[in-house]
C-alpha cells in the first residue's frame, strides 16, 4: 500500500523552529513533486509549498516566503523531503500534510488536486 508519512510537528512558542520530514511506504519519493499543505481550524487547506522531482524548483505561498525552506535528500535508499519552518507565528498552526504528485513540478503547483497521494498530517501549534 503506497503511504505518505510526515512527522516532526509539535507545540512552540512563537518565533520558533521546526523541521518537517515526509517519507513513502511502498514506493519512493524519487519520481514525484512533493507539496505541503497545512488546514487550520475552520479553514481550507492550502498549498505551502512544492519541489521538483530533482529538486531544482521550489515554491511557496506569501505568507511563508523567507521563513519556510523544502528540500529533499536520498539517504541509504530512502528518500525524505523537509519543510525547515522558522520564525514561526500562531497563525501558522494548522495540520500540516505532504502529498506526492506523479506529474511532477505543475505551475498549480498549489492545488489539492494536482496530488496523488497524501499523508496523514502532523499538527504543528504555535502559542505562547
Amino acid at each position: 500500500q503506497l503511504q505518505l508519512v510526515e512527522s516532526g510537528g509539535g507545540f512552540v512558542q512563537p518565533g520558533g523552529s521546526l523541521r518537517l520530514s515526509c517519507t513513502a511506504s511502498g514506493f519512493t519519493l524519487d519520481y514525484y513533486a512533493i507539496g505541503w499543505f497545512r488546514q487550520a481550524p475552520g479553514k481550507e487547506r492550502e498549498g505551502v509549498s512544492c519541489i521538483s522531482r530533482s529538486g531544482g524548483y521550489t515554491k511557496y505561498v506569501d505568507s511563508v516566503k523567507g521563513r519556510f525552506t523544502i528540500s529533499r535528500s536520498r539517504d541509504n535508499a530512502k528518500s525524505t523531503v523537509y519543510l525547515q519552518i522558522n520564525s514561526l507565528k500562531p497563525e501558522d498552526t494548522a495540520v500540516y500534510y505532504c502529498a506526492a504528485s506523479s506529474r511532477g513540478y505543475s505551475s498549480r503547483w498549489y492545488s489539492e488536486y494536482e496530488y496523488d497521494y497524501w499523508g496523514q498530517g502532523t499538527q504543528v501549534t504555535v502559542s505562547s
